[in-house]
């Protein structure tokens, strides 16, 4: 992961894709794992896989159950369609914009799986993970998907 250089960048009705081997062989692991979340059989009892699909209506129970049931399934194809753009995308020099809103959605699923993993707050550091930490390593993949989401954003955003 380069810090000078931002992961993604408008090139006229594109945007290119600058990762190393590296950044696209986790991405490539991580998607996968995000994958195999989304098939678990039995989601409801996963912290992070609720995250993915907070509620639509907190204050009332039976018309988000309501809503589940209409929307939910269709919710779960597009987040799964949305890492298989990913993967189908990541040896690529340059994405679309529907590409590369699928990067950005499936980017956000990663850290909101992790963040929740690891229980992030908006007050967690990097000093929260010494060296030894045996979180340490998933933190910093937590601040790489930081770093590569906001750099999709700002793309996305630029003209």
């Amino acid at each position: 992961m380069s810090e000078l250089e931002p992961p993604l960048a408008r090139d006229g009705d594109r945007f290119a894709l600058r990762l190393s081997g590296e950044d696209r062989d986790l991405l490539r692991a991580l998607c996968g794992q995000l994958r195999d979340l989304l098939h678990d059989p039995d989601p409801v009892s996963d912290p992070a896989i609720a995250r993915l699909f907070p509620p639509a209506y907190p204050e009332d129970p039976l018309r988000n159950l309501d809503f589940e049931r209409q929307a939910g399934s269709e919710l779960h194809a597009d987040r799964l369609a949305a890492v298989d753009v990913v993967d189908t995308s990541l040896a690529a020099d340059h994405l679309t914009e529907d590409e590369a809103l699928a990067w950005l959605a499936s980017v956000n699923g990663l850290r909101l799986v992790l963040g929740t993993r690891l229980d992030v707050t908006e007050e967690t550091t990097e000093a929260d993970y010494p060296e030894g930490d045996p979180d340490g390593d998933a933190f910093a993949m937590y601040l790489f998907l930081t770093w590569l989401e906001a750099g999709i954003v700002d793309a996305l955003s630029s003209e």
